[in-house]
């Protein structure tokens, strides 16, 4: 396998799961979320993420929501799943299972909890793309995580054969040059800090892993089209439109802010597992004012090819 066996590029949401006002997990509800964002024409999906609240869910869910997002699909797009596991041998043992279940790849995250050093992030990833055929991603995100996937880190795996995409969320688009520097074309590049979208863009990404793109799908798809074909005056108009949505995503209640949008704009609950609670007072008030200023003005859509 090789990064040129994939075909993976444009906007897959990270999408959200879904759940009742117990905090069960609402399968009926996460299968209508998906529907929707492959029928607004979205490219791909990332089930399991960190906006997916992966961390939240035992392994019996996340093969659930798994299942739910394939029969959602139909085929029509490619499933991603998120692995965030504390061990290595977890990661391994949880990719194994959704392969099981027929997902299309797998997005690795670094071990969680243990801050490791690069040498041993390397061999987490080495690991488990050793452990399975699926393709693999690699996800970065320093900030949430507290491991940062270096270029260095990249290029010590570049003899991984499966080891084919490298989504970056750390915000830093000097990095996505670097590699391209070492390595050439070897990985396939993903924006995955939704504000710094365009920029990750010109310097080489070729999809984007985004969080409000749950919320604002066809935004998500005609922004990245119109970057990627370069048609960079309707991209800015629309990118700063989009901005103060987009800085949702870089927070660290992303995912109450994020499924705030999804309540708000009619496409999916509010509801976070604990210990993620629902937004409050201040910060509440201010999410809100954003996604109304945001509606009222939400843009006519340059033509760029969506069905």
């Amino acid at each position: 396998m090789s990064r040129k066996s994939i075909t993976w590029s444009g906007v897959f949401p990270a999408v959200t799961t879904q759940f009742n006002a117990d905090f069960s997990l609402n399968l009926e509800a996460t299968h209508q979320v998906i529907s929707n964002l492959v029928d607004d024409g979205v490219s791909g999906l990332v089930v399991c993420g960190t906006v997916g609240e992966n961390t939240s869910l035992s392994t019996h869910e996340k093969l659930a929501v798994i299942e739910v997002a394939k029969d959602a699909s139909r085929g029509r797009v490619p499933v991603i799943a998120g692995v965030a596991e504390f061990t290595t041998e977890f990661a391994r043992n949880t990719v194994r299972e959704a392969a099981r279940v027929g997902v299309d790849g797998v997005m690795v995250m670094p071990a969680l909890v243990y801050s490791a050093k690069p040498h041993e992030t390397a061999a987490h990833f080495r690991a488990v793309a050793t452990g399975t055929d699926l393709p693999v991603m690699v996800y970065n995100n320093p900030p949430i995580y507290k491991n940062d996937v270096t270029p260095d880190v990249l290029i010590a795996l570049q003899d991984c054969e499966n080891i084919v995409c490298f989504k970056d969320s750390s915000g830093d688009t000097r990095r996505f040059i670097d590699l391209r520097n070492a390595v050439g074309d070897r990985f396939v590049l993903f924006a995955g800090l939704d504000d710094v979208v365009v920029e990750s863009i010109a310097v080489g990404a070729e999809g984007w892993v985004s969080g409000m793109s749950n919320a604002f799908p066809k935004e998500g798809e005609t922004l990245f089209r119109l970057a990627m074909h370069k048609r960079y005056d309707e991209a800015l108009t629309l990118y700063r439109w989009f901005m103060p949505l987009l800085h949702l995503d870089a927070r660290p209640d992303l995912v109450q802010c994020i499924k705030l949008c999804e309540e708000m704009v009619g496409r999916g609950s509010a509801i976070t597992r604990p210990p993620r609670l629902a937004l409050q007072g201040e910060t509440l008030a201010q999410v809100q004012t954003t996604v109304r200023k945001a509606l009222a003005e939400r843009p006519q859509l340059p033509e760029v090819g969506l069905k």
